[in-house]
């Protein structure tokens, strides 16, 4: 998406990434047949950081300093958005660089 100048698209993608990344890091700690929970409205948020909490892994990503700050402001409204391709760059490199999100969320799942 980003070398054929989509930059909203590309931007928006890789915050799905992180969330479909966080949503598979609570599956792991669910046991089978519990998941969802009864409050499972609750999981099926697009908040990264709410989701970072269900996952318990809100300090971990808080260690990531400037990834982090950059990945937890997107939400699912951004495929709507046109984003510059600065802003498209940056998200991408604070997902998917070494010491970026995923590798991170890449442990827990």
């Amino acid at each position: 998406m980003l070398a054929a100048g989509r930059f909203g698209a590309a931007y928006y993608l890789a915050g799905y990434v992180v969330e479909c990344a966080l949503k598979a890091c609570i599956a792991r700690k669910t046991n089978q047949y519990d998941f969802p929970p009864r409050d499972g409205n609750k999981f099926y948020s697009h908040d990264l950081e709410d989701l970072a909490k269900r996952a318990g892994l809100e300090l971990e990503l808080g260690s990531l300093g400037v990834n982090w700050t950059i990945v937890k402001d997107w939400d699912e409204n951004s495929r709507y958005e046109t984003k510059p391709e600065s802003k498209a760059r940056d998200m991408l490199a604070a997902v998917g660089d070494p010491g970026g999100i995923l590798e991170c969320l890449r442990r827990f799942w």
